[in-house]
């Protein structure tokens, strides 16, 4: 260690005596990682992507199915009810573009996105990486399909077609067509790709001119070219071949499917879909599902990314539509090509499974008995279809509760609210907002045509959820289910029962609605009461007392309401009518005509009550934070920040009485309940604060801001002590009441990142850090099955908690006659009281291991 001169210090002041070192930290240019959160897994996925799924059977009990996620690949089993039960590892350096599962392997190709990246094809067996294809060199283009038949594995890019070796994984040669023109800028192919039974190392791919090639990959030939059926049908969209042989289905882009033979090149059958075209295609193989008893066969079933429909058809007396499966997946708004992106049979089962954009995973089932065209759904994995906006880890029912930091709730962009389970991602549920599908339906029919039922859909649902409060101390569990309309608002409320099976947890406030909508969380379902703001004016804030009876709500004009969650009654106001200020005078208040000025003037930004119901505290754009008697409505403080600054958003401490105020001047303050002073103020970050929390012991504040840099204080020395950033904006975090994990939305996906807290295994420095130096921290990976649990995560890093360059400072002794404490756990000096009886432990653990080695 380097010698430290004297004039580095300071000399101690004489009521304090801790020497401080003066000096200016380093900054460091090696990369690091967050002191505090190690990345985990995300949550939510399930396919969120466009590439299609892949399946493969397992013996005679069983399907898995896997879908891609971006960077790895999920794998479900279908007899446990689409449990997963693989996430590859490690993850891709870039998105994944293409799948394809064979035996018990799935292959998966891999960047090219851009020019100038790498790319690849990775051979995944049980979710472990366990070969890597050869890539030739100067290819350009990622590989849009991949095929494996026979001793062959093909990738089709835009330009050309790669073929490898099954047994060695040697790339064996690239087919490259001749004499062709590019008809969409540099591409000739459009990644539709199939082979054919009987039809030995031959593959089909269709051109972007609606011609279908046919090459030998064994001698690397172009045996023939189907021509398009006419000119102007336009690229190839989907190809696959029928349970027939030498006939294939050929989908275009005008919206036209002709079915072929290939040795004849003659239309044996010519379908047409509609407005939409065909992007994917399936036929049943079971020989049953068509005709008037559905004892024949003969059924296809067709799917477009451009809609969320499923058609189905008898293929049978020149084919026709039997049957349109409406909505099967969401389409999402302002953005193109999002519907179904894959549809397929399962081989020999009457079982249809889809993937859509929408991120959700569907499998269908066909009834025999009675007889129906149309499958019902069989099992579901699904998750948020457009980026989180809210988090909100639910709050523990009791103390030492199992479910404590169990469940997380969340809120997107599609105008769902879902509880995600942090343990076993089969328990995620969407919490029901009713029958939105039959009244969307309905509307429909009696309503303009030009309206399908996904805009009707999204028209009966709550629109976005911009606010969340919940209070589990109420609720009744699974209870008894209540029965009548949801958001009914009944005259009638029966308080006997609701005694027993307890009311609403949940509140939330909407983007530009008035109402605040409660929920059941017990039942999983949309509860009773909307609640309007006395102003009429849009709900900006909610909150629920810690009892979870009483539920407030703040507006866009500034009025603040308080509700009875068991009977729905409005019981308060604040300022209370009629009623004036405690300290009228030192508010400035000289009469009562100016009693109405007691309120807030702008938007509620923050509301909250404390522990016992005694204060309820109010913040707001007009940049004042007040403080009422919760019973009365009277006003007791006011702490005026205006016109210094406005105030965006509230946080509450319950253990420390702590509440943390967003300003839009970039800094959070904290403010202390009992004394109402100001005791902190924190600055440094760069763009608008999105979201900032406590701590579950409130030893710290995490704030996420536009910079996308998540920032960590330490409340007691006030200083920075963790800076990382994501890779793309946070939006919205949480953190479990456990203090074990860090939820964090982004704005550019729909999963929720989990990040797992070091400070319960190794002690934290709270040194203060340079702004400057922050780390770059990756995102987690999409599961915990690559590592066991939390502990491992948190270890997982290699630990870069290097402090800065210069002067360190030591514990030493100030004075002799003084006592100096250590400073370290209190579970390492504990030790040295059973020092004798560790030996004896470790002593006989050695022996053990020494009679184990040698009988082996």
């Amino acid at each position: 260690m380097p010698s430290l001169d004297e004039d580095e210090f300071r000399v101690p002041l004489p009521k304090r005596q801790k020497r401080i070192p003066e000096f200016q930290p380093i900054n460091s240019a090696k990369t690091l990682e967050s002191r505090i959160f190690s990345p985990y897994r995300t949550l939510g996925l399930v396919s969120p992507t466009a590439v299609p799924f892949t399946h493969v059977r397992l013996g005679k009990s069983t399907f898995q199915i896997t879908t891609c996620v971006g960077r790895a690949l999920h794998t479900y089993d279908l007899r446990r009810g689409l449990s997963l039960i693989f996430v590859s590892r490690p993850q891709t350096p870039e998105a994944i573009t293409a799948t394809f599962a064979w035996r018990e392997k799935v292959f998966a190709a891999w960047g090219n996105l851009r020019p100038g990246t790498c790319g690849g094809i990775w051979v995944f067996k049980r979710g472990k990486k366990v070969a890597a294809l050869e890539v030739p060199s100067g290819r350009a283009g990622p590989i849009i399909k991949v095929l494996v038949f026979g001793a062959w594995i093909v990738g089709c890019t835009g330009t050309s077609i790669e073929v490898w070796k099954n047994t060695t994984y040697e790339h064996y040669t690239t087919l490259i067509p001749h004499g062709i023109e590019a008809v969409s800028g540099d591409h000739i192919y459009g990644g539709q790709m199939c082979s054919m039974p009987t039809y030995i190392n031959k593959v089909f791919v269709g051109r972007v001119d609606g011609c279908v090639d046919i090459w030998n990959v064994r001698t690397g030939q172009l045996l023939h070219t189907i021509p398009a059926a006419w000119p102007s049908v336009g690229a190839v969209t989907a190809l696959q071949p029928t349970p027939v042989l030498s006939l294939i289905a050929i989908a275009h882009a005008d919206g036209s499917l002709f079915i072929r033979n290939v040795d004849t090149e003659q239309i044996i059958l010519s379908l047409r879909s509609g407005s939409s075209h065909i992007t994917s295609l399936a036929f049943r193989t079971d020989s049953l599902g068509a005709g008037a008893d559905g004892q024949s066969p003969g059924v296809l079933a067709t799917a477009s990314a451009d809609s969320g429909d499923i058609t189905l058809w008898d293929l049978n007396n020149a084919g026709r539509v039997t049957g349109v499966l409406r909505n099967a997946h969401r389409t999402l708004q302002n953005e193109i090509a999002s519907g179904v992106n894959c549809v397929d049979f399962l081989d020999g089962q009457p079982l249809l499974v889809s993937t859509g954009k929408d991120n959700s995973l569907r499998t269908w089932i066909f009834d025999e008995t009675p007889f129906s065209p149309i499958p019902r759904q069989l099992h579901f994995r699904s998750g948020h279809s457009a980026p989180v906006t809210v988090l909100s880890f639910l709050p523990s029912a009791t103390d030492g509760s199992e479910a404590n930091g169990k469940w997380l709730l969340s809120a997107s962009k599609d105008c769902s609210l879902w509880g995600l389970s942090v343990r076993k991602d089969s328990q995620n549920t969407e919490i029901s907002q009713g029958a939105v599908e039959k009244k969307a339906k309905k509307m429909s029919a009696q309503g303009p045509v030009s309206l399908d039922i996904q805009h009707r859909t999204q028209g009966v649902r709550a629109s976005e959820i911009t606010c969340i409060a919940c209070s589990l101390n109420r609720d009744g569990g699974m209870g008894v289910t209540t029965s009548g309309p949801i958001w009914a608002n009944p005259r009638a409320a029966d308080a006997a029962a609701s005694n027993k099976t307890g009311w609403e947890s949940i509140i939330t406030g909407h983007r530009g609605d008035k109402f605040a909508r409660t929920w059941f969380w017990g039942r999983k379902r949309a509860g009773r009461w909307t609640f309007e703001t006395s102003d009429g004016s849009v709900v900006k804030s909610v909150a629920i007392t810690q009892c979870g009876t009483f539920a407030l709500i703040g507006s866009s004009m500034g009025s603040i309401d308080v509700f009875n969650l068991q009977s729905g009654q409005h019981r308060q106001c604040f300022p209370a009518r009629g009623l004036k200020s405690r300290r009228t005078g030192e508010l400035g208040l000289a009469n009562g005509s100016q009693e109405k000025n007691i309120g807030h003037t702008k938007a509620v930004t923050g509301l909250v009550v404390d522990s016992l119901n005694r204060t309820a505290i109010s913040c707001g754009l007009d940049g004042k934070v007040k403080f009422w008697d919760f019973h009365s409505g009277l006003l007791l403080d006011e702490l005026d920040w205006h016109p210094m600054t406005a105030i965006t958003g509230l946080r509450y401490n319950s253990s420390s009485d702590l509440v943390a105020f967003s300003c839009d001047d970039l800094s959070i303050r904290v403010v202390d309940i009992e004394t109402r002073k100001l005791i902190r103020e924190f600055w440094g970050c760069v763009g608008q604060i999105n979201d900032f929390i406590f701590s579950n012991d409130s030893r710290w504040i995490v704030a996420a801001s536009m910079d996308s840099r998540v920032r960590v204080w330490d409340l007691s020395t006030g200083h920075l002590i963790d800076i990382f950033r994501v890779p793309s904006t946070c939006t919205s975090l949480s953190m479990s009441a456990t203090g074990e994990f860090l939820a964090t939305a982004h704005s550019d996906n729909v999963g929720i990142r989990l990040w797992t807290n070091r400070s319960l295994f190794i002690p934290i420095s709270t040194q203060n850090l340079d702004e400057s130096v922050f780390a770059d921290s990756h995102i987690p990976i999409t599961s915990a099955e690559e590592r066991a649990g939390a502990l491992e995560a948190a270890f997982a890093e290699e630990d870069h908690q290097d402090e800065a360059e210069g002067p360190v400072l030591c514990d030493e002794q100030l004075s002799t006659e003084m006592v100096t404490l250590s400073a370290i756990p209190r579970s390492r000096w504990q030790t040295l009281l059973h020092l004798d009886l560790i030996r004896v432990w470790s002593h006989a653990s050695s022996t053990i291991c020494f009679i184990i080695a040698d009988c082996c």
